[in-house]
């Protein structure tokens, strides 16, 4: 199974679609464990990065850095 490169402040889709009807997540915290936040409702998780890396469907937007 290929790894998937995500980045802070990247947008990505989920496999499961979130309770408030989007599927949008922007990564927010990176580490042991990512935090994201739901693009909206606005409300955010954190979840262990194998599980996130295994939950993760693809990214929508890449962060540009300057």
């Amino acid at each position: 199974m290929e790894e998937k490169e995500f980045g802070l402040n990247d947008v990505v889709e989920m496999k499961k679609q979130h309770p408030c009807g989007t599927n949008r997540w922007k990564v927010i915290r990176m580490g042991m464990d990512i935090r994201i936040k739901c693009e909206g409702c606005g409300h955010s998780v954190m979840i262990p990065r194998k599980e996130f890396s295994r939950k993760m469907k693809k990214i929508l937007l890449k962060h540009q850095e300057e």
